[in-house]
């Protein structure tokens, strides 16, 4: 039969309704088949690894396994804790094998309780027996080789005593080599002193003729100037205290330098006050050597240097096994020029009144106002030292000897020397030299005190001091640190103590002060390289 051309031909209807239909139910039915699979391949692993980690929790229970004294995880823990402190006491026996050998069986302990704990359950005895066994031979060999507790105590008591008596030992020689460092001539000094005795007595005699007159005149005795005493054998230093008193005051032409040394340092002195002018202050240099009422039969200090167990005492230090402290036998301590602040009335009969001044003090303000203190009838005006630093009667004297313990009170109040205003009128009334001279007869054998000049000083102006303004007087300089506005408002400043500012062994921080005092261009200097 003949086919209808395509043209002519009726178009066919598609159904695409029931298509749809059926697909998106079959495509439900399969979500809803998957959502239900799902929850119950699910719902079972849940339930067992709940009840998996409430079984492993039950069966590992911390605080059960360490009280348990049966647990292997403490057996391992007590073991490791022992092991640690062999490791110490063989490796302070100088045993750096078994040390080694008992850190490695603590590293192979500790896996085996990291292991345990990642996988939540309790060592067995199988997996720790070998741990367990090899430990316990280690620290049975400890105990053989004496590491025990009782005999650990012994040695560390033993290594504690000797290392007290090694700090003592480096103690004992620092306090030595300090001492020896502080007592020390620079050569630059020593130097300074040769060169100004050859220049001494190279001057001619005119010259030395008109020194004397100028310096000799009626200055030395008028009472209506500012009279400064220094007892000192330092050229340098001396010159300092000079220069920076008279660099700050405002009538240079009023001060009175008197400058007594020894006769070893006398031409030296001379000359370097000669040779140089500070400002218009007069200075007189004298020599305790002409003084004639100082001898034996007056000076207790002197009388007592005669004695061969003085000399031993402060000369040799043999005879007590070197029991005292080196500070303690410097012989400096029975120098004239030491003692001579006890005799300032005999050394100035012309005088009133007058301020004492140590050689390691720097001036920085006007001094004029200590001539004008009121001491009350006092003998002595000084800076008490027990405000801060706690210095008592008691931290220098003897208070076990009834002589000292009868007659002062042990908190009284200390003070310092090395700036202090004398009224030599009220010393002569109350013959406070004679009360020095009885308390020195009574320390002949020093048992009332032991070391330099304050303790007597204490002993001498007790009941006759009186207190001046702290900012007249600062210390400390020489070995402590001072706070930068007492510095600045203080009118002296003392570098007491070994670390003096013309040593190596000075403070840096404090040189400055003493330093810009100092001339390093004189020619004099310059020569010794004192830079």
């Amino acid at each position: 039969m003949r086919r209808t051309r395509p043209e002519f031909r009726r178009p066919v209807r598609r159904r695409w309704f029931p298509n749809v239909f059926w697909l998106t139910l079959c495509g439900f039915v399969v979500l809803v088949l998957i959502v239900f699979l799902t929850r119950e391949s699910a719902k079972p692993a849940s339930r067992s690894v709940t009840y998996r980690q409430v079984m492993t929790m039950e069966s590992l229970n911390v605080t059960d396994e360490m009280l348990n004294p049966d647990s292997i995880t403490r057996q391992l823990t007590d073991q490791i804790s022992l092991a640690k402190a062999y490791i110490v006491i063989a490796k302070e026996s100088n045993n750096l094998q078994f040390a080694w050998e008992l850190s490695t069986q603590i590293r192979n302990s500790q896996i085996l309780l990291s292991n345990a704990a990642l996988r939540r359950s309790p060592l067995t005895l199988g997996e720790s027996n070998t741990a367990v066994r090899e430990m316990a031979f280690l620290l049975f060999q400890a105990q053989q080789l004496h590491y025990d507790s009782a005999t650990m105590i012994m040695r560390l008591k033993a290594r504690i005593q000797e290392l007290e008596e090694q700090t003592s030992s480096v103690t004992d020689k620092s306090s030595k080599y300090g001492q020896i460092a502080a007592e020390e001539v620079p050569k630059s000094l020593y130097c300074l002193g040769v060169r100004l005795t050859t220049e001494w007595f190279n001057l001619s005699k005119l010259q030395q003729t008109v020194f004397e007159k100028t310096q000799s005149g009626i200055k030395l005795k008028d009472n209506s100037l500012y009279h400064f005493c220094i007892f000192s054998d330092n050229i340098l230093a001396t010159s300092v205290v000079v220069n920076s008193t008279a660099l700050n005051s405002q009538n240079p032409d009023r001060i009175v330098f008197h400058l007594v040394t020894d006769e070893v340092n006398f031409a030296a002195m001379k000359a370097w006050f000669t040779m140089n002018r500070f400002r218009q202050v007069t200075v007189d240099v004298q020599k305790f050597e002409d003084f004639s009422w100082l001898n034996a039969s007056y000076v207790p200090v002197l009388k007592q240097l005669q004695d061969s167990d003085t000399k031993n005492y402060y000369f040799s230090g043999n005879n007590d096994g070197g029991k005292t402290p080196i500070k303690f036998r410097n012989p400096k301590y029975l120098s004239m020029l030491n003692h001579l602040r006890f005799y300032i009335p005999e050394v100035f009969p012309a005088l009133n009144k007058l301020v004492f001044l140590d050689d390691d003090v720097v001036v920085q303000k006007d001094l004029a106002g200590l001539f004008t203190v009121d001491l009350n009838g006092n003998v002595n005006g000084a800076v008490e030292t027990c405000m801060e630093t706690f210095h008592r009667y008691h931290k220098y004297l003897n208070y076990s000897h009834p002589l000292i313990r009868s007659h002062f009170d042990p908190d009284a109040c200390g003070w310092a020397f090395g700036m202090n205003v004398f009224d030599l009128v009220e010393w002569r009334k109350r013959n406070v030299t004679g009360i020095y001279h009885y308390w020195q007869e009574k320390n002949v054998d020093r048992t009332l005190w032991k070391l330099g000049t304050l303790p007597p000083g204490l002993l001498t102006f007790y009941g006759l001091t009186e207190p001046l303004d702290p900012n007249w007087h600062v210390l400390g300089l020489g070995y402590t640190n001072v706070e930068e506005d007492v510095i600045e408002n203080g009118a002296v400043l003392h570098f007491n103590g070994n670390l003096k500012p013309w040593l190596k062994i000075g403070m840096d921080k404090y040189k400055p002060f003493w330093e810009k005092y100092v001339d390093y261009s004189h020619p004099m200097l310059e020569q010794c390289n004192f830079r």
